[in-house]
């Protein structure tokens, strides 16, 4: 697959913002300004607006955490790989993870990071598409690293400090988050999705385990057996059937 855009590494440059609403904002309010290129990062000290899926509000403690947005030019990649991008980016936090702690996280579907049964993080992707050309994506990563105590909102939330007893330095991790998602990221530009895939659900969360979803008002259990390339979960209940992301919950007691 031939690279288009210019050679940035990512991470280059490494801004870092006192307080912001949200680093997605800011990030893509600089790419549509033409001023952020491939590879641009923004770390926020402290994010007064900060968004999750399905529109709910990422809550963080000021300087505890790392709260990052990364820019990243698209133009290499088909509309189709929006979910490869996706396990590219929940890759590379579970990587980071796993550089400091017991190997136990997991990833879950489509791209929370969970330690056992606690939620450590949380990824945004949000993207600039002008007909069929996906021209850029921005990465939007909140991951608790130093935070002990949290809104009591978040009921099953936990910490890389809380994991390992141990106090990090956010703005280092979030350096080496970045040369992590570089690395990745150039394994999908050379055609390797599928081996991305599979690592994704080697790690999957819940994975070959009795799991319980939302859909509508209605509450099932199933098997959790894989994401395909698209991005569906497949789960088998009477018989497997693949769930569009946004058509089910999780529903983790």
């Amino acid at each position: 697959m031939q690279v288009a855009f210019t050679n940035n590494t990512i991470g280059n440059p490494f801004i870092k913002l006192n307080s912001i609403d949200s680093t997605n904002n800011y990030a893509m309010q600089q790419v549509k300004n033409g001023i952020a290129k491939h590879g641009a990062a923004y770390f926020a000290q402290e994010q007064t607006a900060g968004k999750g899926q399905r529109n709910k509000q990422w809550l963080s403690a000021n300087n505890q955490n790392i709260i990052l947005s990364v820019v990243i030019e698209t133009t290499p990649l088909l509309l189709w790989q929006q979910f490869s991008l996706s396990v590219v980016a929940a890759l590379s936090a579970l990587d980071l993870f796993n550089n400091y702690a017991t190997k136990k996280f997991k990833i879950k579907w489509p791209n929370d990071l969970y330690w056992q049964d606690r939620k450590t993080g949380g990824i945004l992707i949000e993207n600039i598409i002008n007909g069929s050309k996906w021209k850029y994506a921005v990465i939007g990563f909140g991951l608790n690293i130093n935070q002990t105590v949290f809104d009591p909102s978040l009921k099953n939330a936990s910490s890389l400090q809380q994991i390992t007893g141990k106090d990090y330095d956010v703005i280092k991790l979030s350096q080496e988050l970045c040369l992590i998602l570089e690395v990745n990221f150039n394994e999908l530009l050379a055609g390797k999705t599928n081996e991305l895939l599979d690592r994704y659900n080697e790690h999957l969360f819940k994975k070959n385990q009795i799991a319980k979803f939302k859909r509508d008002s209605a509450i099932f259990e199933g098997r959790v057996i894989k994401a395909d390339k698209t991005g569906r979960l497949i789960i088998e209940t009477l018989y497997e059937e693949a769930y569009e992301f946004g058509s089910i919950e999780w529903i983790i007691e």
